[in-house]
């Protein structure tokens, strides 16, 4: 059984990534420091439960990346 976010983290994660795609990798610290930047909560669980939903979301993202380019490469 996965991790069950809040809709609220995941409202602003996608919101977030669409955004400013180009400030997001797979690292979990340099997310964290971009999110505390662009999302003013005093929560820090809050900034890092969005800091880890989008280092997941790019995650999945190059993964399909991948996955395209190498059917493209077959066909």
């Amino acid at each position: 059984m996965g991790k069950v976010r809040i809709r609220l983290v995941k409202r602003v994660a996608r919101q977030l990534l669409d955004s400013n795609p180009q400030l997001f990798t797979r690292d979990f610290e340099a997310n964290k420091r971009v999110v505390s930047k662009l999302v003013s909560t005093r929560s820090k669980k809050l900034r890092n439960q969005i800091a880890g939903y989008i280092t997941h979301l790019v995650a999945v993202r190059s993964r399909e990346r991948k996955v395209e380019t190498v059917e493209e490469a077959s066909s």
